[in-house]
């Protein structure tokens, strides 16, 4: 009884049901053959491990042949690095016989078989998978999920990554997103994973957040239009009129990507989810800082920056510009700002008039009253400033120097009033002479 237990418990090996004849090995029973054809996946262990190819026992009459690149869906891989002997492995039947009764396998069509499936079946239910990056493509990532799936760049984290390599050999969690069988296509997503995970925290900072709290974060892009900000799982915008309280034509020119700032929530819109920062909010008002230290009928130093036709803007601190008014340039009447000042010129103005609400500085270069009336009283009068004749004068001003030098020569030659009284008494008023002299006849 006990030797037939223990010969019914025996484990049977490949010598009950081949022997060797001539060399050869053959079945003891041809019934023993296992029964597959084209298309079938079997299994089998590996006896052998070459560089061109593995050879696999199935139990068929002859070993399986399983070429290199049929081994792995890793480009050039090492048979030694992806197999052994002795491992069992499934493998697909190309050919069970070629031109020279060769049985061919693949193994990685059996694994991508079996993985096709188990794929299709996560992509159906909003399953994960998962596997390691085994190569870097132009514009995404090749991960090993049993076949090749294609992460896109733009879908690999929740910001874009620069350095896809710095990826090599890191095992992802990923969503499928996209399949075709037709080309074995498949497309997978790491950022519907990670954003799923913090969309949790996301609803939390949506919740928390007031406006007028003051957070960190940190610039995780720059636009044209502002800046993002991360604030750990959600991303705010600073516009760019929120940046600086100076003129910014660039987020770049205030914040890098990287930078931890510290920012003031200004709106939260929980039904669309976003926020809006600032972070001139949380620096100093230069405008506010003029305002405390400046009081009217004071003069204060700055600089021109720009003229306009009605006046020059003059930038007395780092970000705060007060403007001359063209009547406020000079004590005489000034047809445009160049006559008395030019642009980058450092001058000393008498503030008139501080508007805190609107933001604006009134400044003035005209003497104050009390200068003025004491020259009057002392008989003189200071002279005119004046600039360089410019070549380019309106027609009219240089029609007006030439009546002011007409009037000069009809003085020299003795012409006052009489030669006025001639002018009447031959029917000509004077006015219509000063009229003629302003007229551009072409003379020089």
């Amino acid at each position: 009884m006990t030797d037939t237990t223990e010969n019914a418990s025996r484990t049977l090996t490949m010598r009950d049901f081949f022997r060797e004849e001539n060399g050869e090995v053959v079945p003891v029973d041809e019934k023993v053959l296992i029964d597959f054809k084209d298309g079938d996946i079997v299994e089998g262990e590996v006896v052998r491990i070459d560089k061109e190819e593995v050879l696999v026992d199935i139990g068929y009459k002859s070993e399986g042949l399983v070429p290199s690149n049929e081994l792995s869906i890793r480009k050039g891989a090492d048979p030694h690095e992806i197999v052994e002997l002795g491992q069992h492995l499934e493998a697909l039947v190309l050919q069970k016989e070629d031109a020279d009764g060769r049985l061919i396998l693949s193994a990685k069509r059996a694994a991508f078989e079996k993985a096709w499936n188990r794929i299709e079946e996560a992509h159906n239910e909003q399953r994960t998978v998962e596997g390691p990056v085994i190569e870097v493509v132009k514009g995404g990532l090749i991960i090993d999920i049993g076949l090749r799936g294609f992460l896109p760049a733009s879908l690999v984290d929740i910001r874009r990554v620069r350095n896809l390599e710095s990826f090599m050999g890191q095992r992802l969690e990923c969503k499928v997103i996209e399949l075709n069988r037709s080309r074995n296509n498949v497309v997978l997503s790491r950022r519907a994973v990670l954003e799923e995970e913090r969309k949790e925290e996301r609803d939390r900072i949506l919740t928390d957040l007031e406006e007028g709290n003051i957070v960190k974060g940190t610039v995780s892009n720059l636009v044209d239009f502002g800046a993002f900000v991360d604030l750990n799982g959600i991303d705010g915008l600073i516009h760019i009129s929120e940046l600086s309280w100076n003129h910014v034509d660039h987020p770049s020119e205030v914040v890098e990507v990287n930078e931890e700032v510290e920012v003031k929530v200004l709106e939260v819109d929980r039904d669309r989810e976003r926020i809006s920062l600032g972070l001139k909010q949380t620096r100093k008002d230069p405008w506010q800082e003029i305002v405390e230290r400046v009081e009217i009928g004071e003069s204060i130093h700055g600089r021109v920056t720009k003229l306009v036709s009605f006046g020059a803007f003059v930038e007395v601190a780092e970000g705060v510009e007060g403007l001359i008014h063209i009547s406020e340039l000079a004590d005489h009447h000034v047809e445009t700002p160049d006559e008395i000042v030019r642009s980058g010129d450092e001058v000393d103005a008498r503030i008139i008039d501080v508007d805190a609400k609107r933001r604006r500085l009134s400044l003035s270069l005209r003497p104050k009253k009390e200068e003025r009336e004491a020259s009057s009283e002392g008989g003189e009068r200071e002279e005119r400033p004046r600039r360089e004749p410019r070549e380019d004068r309106p027609r009219g001003e240089r029609s007006r120097d030439r009546g002011d030098r007409s009037g000069d020569r009809q003085r020299e030659t003795g012409g006052g009033d009489r030669g006025g009284d001639r002018q009447r008494e031959g029917g000509l008023r004077t006015g219509a002479f000063d009229k003629l002299s302003d007229l551009d006849l072409g003379r020089e």
